[in-house]
């Protein structure tokens, strides 16, 4: 039976992760905090592990006592990081140094997986190298490649959806509730990938013999703001929905002050100054095409089938 390791379990991408690693039957351990909630990590068959990556030396005595008890990790997927902090320091903290503390910890440990999957970001590729977001997943990327003999896949997805999924779903719950708020007067070309198809490439990237490459993960197709617009429209049955256009500049003092306040409350703002510079990024089309090559990935949902199952899974769950 096959080992394998998938930090951020508890999160969005992390829990359907985790499904398919027991879907496989292999022996599943969940990387989380003691503060997580398991609301979808309920199978008796999940292991799970606290891993405290702020400390070398403690993360490599866990290694090493796990390995003894249990047997080594065959497979790990770091799938852990944060995509919207209080201080903008977090993300280089927790994207790149914790990602570098458990590279290091593997190996100095002895304990160097068959494969280590990174889950990087389009974001590190995008934007101009603009966000902090962005910068953190990059620094991470690049320290991932200077490692030698350490067999790694970074796999950089574009704007994940579907069930579970909270950023993607206030947009369907604007629409839902008759409005259709977009940003800059330039249409936008928007990709995605649907969690089920990014889990799909994923384990095609554990399964073929391929290592030391990096994969931009999209479903193939580019769509316009207004293509997903109406996409939503039709998933949700909504016939007719006011249509209002956001200038990039009143967009960029809304998320300069609703940054400033939530940090002044102590809190974590959805809209912030590394959100704006998300959103005002035109361009989110990716060249898919060595991930079809060379893994053999093909995706199973276009936006339309991903929405429309996104949307049952909210509805049958009461988010809408």
């Amino acid at each position: 039976m096959l080992n394998i390791l998938i930090t951020g379990a508890n999160g969005f991408i992390g829990s359907f992760l985790v499904e398919e690693a027991i879907r496989r039957n292999w022996q599943t351990w969940a990387g989380i905090r003691q503060s997580s909630s398991l609301v979808y990590l309920q199978d008796p068959r999940i292991h799970f592990i606290d891993l405290d990556y702020a400390h070398k030396d403690q993360l490599k005595k866990q290694i090493l006592a796990h390995a003894a008890r249990y047997g080594s990790w065959d497979y790990v997927i770091h799938n852990a990081g944060v995509t919207k902090c209080l201080d903008s320091s977090d993300f280089n903290h927790i994207n790149y140094f914790f990602t570098k503390q458990l590279i290091e910890a593997l190996q100095e440990t002895g304990q160097t997986p068959k494969k280590f999957v990174l889950m990087s970001s389009l974001s590190a590729h995008c934007c101009e190298g603009d966000t902090a977001y962005g910068r953190s997943k990059l620094k991470a990327e690049h320290f991932l490649r200077s490692q030698s003999n350490f067999p790694f896949i970074i796999l950089c997805p574009t704007g994940v959806y579907g069930p579970r999924e909270k950023d993607y779903y206030l947009l369907l719950k604007t629409i839902q509730k008759g409005l259709d708020i977009t940003v800059g007067f330039e249409p936008q070309k928007l990709s995605f990938i649907y969690v089920k198809d990014l889990v799909k490439a994923v384990y095609l990237s554990l399964d073929r013999p391929v290592e030391n490459r990096t994969y931009l993960v999209s479903d193939g197709q580019v769509y316009s703001d207004r293509e997903y617009t109406e996409i939503a429209k039709n998933a949700l049955g909504k016939k007719r929905v006011l249509s209002m256009r956001i200038p990039l500049f009143a967009l960029k003092i809304i998320s300069i002050v609703a940054e400033d306040f939530s940090r002044f409350r102590g809190q974590v703002s959805t809209l912030n100054r590394d959100k704006y510079r998300i959103m005002a990024q035109r361009d989110w089309s990716c060249d898919t095409r060595p991930l079809h090559a060379e893994l053999g990935f093909e995706a199973d949902y276009d936006l339309q089938h991903g929405i429309e199952e996104s949307v049952r899974w909210y509805r049958e769950n009461s988010w809408l």
